[in-house]
């Protein structure tokens, strides 16, 4: 709009940049948003593994907490 109200180069030079960056915005919201799906991604597995690892450290602590059976004494003859 801007070029057709002025018509001359430099309005013509900026309306072409503008359309230049909103190019690159609309370039790096779409990177930004396969960013962001990686990282719903890795969250997902980051949660998964995370609930293994409770398990397995509460498996340990089942087997730490575990009585010790007495032992005999052995009879040294």
């Amino acid at each position: 709009m801007l070029a057709n109200i002025l018509k001359n180069e430099a309005a013509i030079h900026m309306n072409i940049r503008i359309i230049e960056i909103f190019v690159c915005i609309r370039e790096m919201i779409l990177t930004h948003k396969d960013i962001l799906l990686q990282l719903k991604k890795f969250e997902k597995q980051v949660e998964k593994n995370s609930e293994d690892i409770s398990m397995i450290f509460s498996a340990l602590r089942q087997l730490l907490d575990l009585p010790e059976k007495p032992r005999k004494k052995s009879v040294i003859r």
